[in-house]
């Protein structure tokens, strides 16, 4: 079923590319100055730098003596807390990489990779301040505003998560031999293996945001309605370009405003689909769905209580 589904939809774009040339190539553009502009300078950075950290296990042990307060407070081990620092900085898909990387080098446990998953991987705090508060909400509504629903949404889903899908502590040992770094791993050699492992990263990120901004431009091509639903869908695709037509719209503030929390908290399916191309295969993206859908649901609550009762 998945591979039909992936044949039908190459199929609409082979058309749509063929049929609407100068459409298809502005959005191909569009979506590649985003990735050319935004994401490998700020990415590819942090997925050099994070590699070598995780390679060298040096983040561990600067952790190290946080280790009781990260574990009473978050439920994770040092090596953990290094997905959350770099979700937290860097934003989609950045905290759903480390999480891999961290299991797949056996940093951190099955359980606590899953874990993770349901509340590191979100946009940054760059991306909502200066492209959803500025550019796209024209500043109506205060930083704190913004900030504080998400924050306060993402510590009570991680909440619930730990408390209910993951109940009790969700650190446990690490089944396997520890990998440790080899001392003839030299410099430059764990400097090579981050570099080419980076730009691997972001040349598939690429490839997602290529396709997924030709098939938004597909999808709003034949969709002509323009209601909250159709804006949504714009979004929830592939997120940037769709709040972008969002800000373009002539719904109200507060419902614009509300669409787009809702967007940067589900991600959308783009960042989707690049998460699952990041993570192993032996962890499951159930947990991060349903903690996604559990978190869009409690930002929705949170901006209809603070603008409509308060």
């Amino acid at each position: 079923m998945k591979r039909f589904f992936c044949t039908m939809i190459s199929i609409l774009l082979l058309l749509f590319l063929m049929l609407y040339p100068e459409e298809a190539l502005l959005c191909a553009q569009k979506g590649m100055q985003l990735w050319l502009n935004i994401l490998i300078p700020t990415l590819l950075p942090f997925m050099i730098l994070t590699g070598i950290l995780i390679r060298t296990d040096l983040i561990s042990q600067i952790l190290l003596p946080l280790e009781p307060f990260l574990s009473k407070i978050f439920g994770i081990s040092p090596a953990g807390a290094c997905a959350l620092l770099f979700g937290l900085l860097c934003g989609y898909p950045m905290g759903a990489k480390v999480t891999s990387d961290l299991y797949t080098a056996q940093k951190i446990s099955h359980r606590e990779a899953q874990y993770l998953l349901t509340f590191t991987n979100h946009a940054s705090p760059v991306f909502i301040n200066s492209y959803l508060i500025h550019t796209c909400m024209k500043g109506q509504f205060p930083a704190f505003k913004i900030f504080g629903i998400l924050l306060a949404s993402g510590w009570l889903t991680m909440t619930v998560m730990r408390l209910g899908y993951f109940r009790g502590n969700t650190l446990s040992k690490i089944s396997g031999t520890k990998k440790e770094t080899s001392s003839s791993d030299s410099p430059g050699a764990v400097l090579d293996a981050s570099i080419m492992n980076g730009f691997e990263t972001i040349t598939r990120l690429g490839g997602y945001i290529l396709m997924f901004s030709i098939l938004n431009a597909c999808v709003r091509h034949f969709w002509k309605n323009r209601s909250i639903l159709s804006y949504l869908l714009f979004c929830l695709l592939e997120m940037t370009t769709g709040l972008h037509q969002l800000s373009l719209s002539s719904l109200s503030a507060d419902t614009k405003c509300l669409c787009a929390l809702i967007t940067v908290t589900l991600g959308g399916i783009c960042v989707t689909a690049q998460t699952r191309s990041l993570v192993t295969r032996e962890l499951s993206l159930l947990p991060y769905l349903a903690s996604k859908l559990l978190n869009a649901l409690i930002v929705m609550i949170l901006f209809l209580f603070i603008t409509k009762i308060i």
